[in-house]
């Protein structure tokens, strides 16, 4: 998983009928767990772009957005947003989520 500017998301859902975009802090301990089941969801779909940001650097997007907390997992389709995920309950349930 890269980490990505506000660019690249933008890029990407250009270029991409799906993408994923992780929101989080470093400080953030939920953001850790969170962080773990992300990579675990790369790893298994190689093929989905997904990227990561730590929101601190990417303030603007989260008042476009309207991003109200992390970990925050952004999910568009055909280069609109169709998921905005807060609770991360399993690998699984972020699975079904992205099908």
């Amino acid at each position: 998983m890269e980490n990505w500017t506000r660019g690249h998301w933008e890029a990407s859902k250009i270029d991409f009928p799906k993408s994923v975009f992780y929101l989080y802090t470093p400080m953030c301990g939920t953001c850790l767990v969170a962080s773990k089941m992300v990579e675990v969801i790369a790893a298994m779909k190689t093929d989905l772009p997904i990227g990561k940001a730590d929101l601190n650097y990417v303030e603007d997007l989260a008042i476009d957005y309207e991003i109200e907390s992390v970990p925050c997992l952004l999910i568009q389709e055909g280069g609109k947003v169709v998921h905005k995920i807060y609770a991360f309950h399993s690998v699984p349930y972020l699975l079904e989520k992205l099908s």
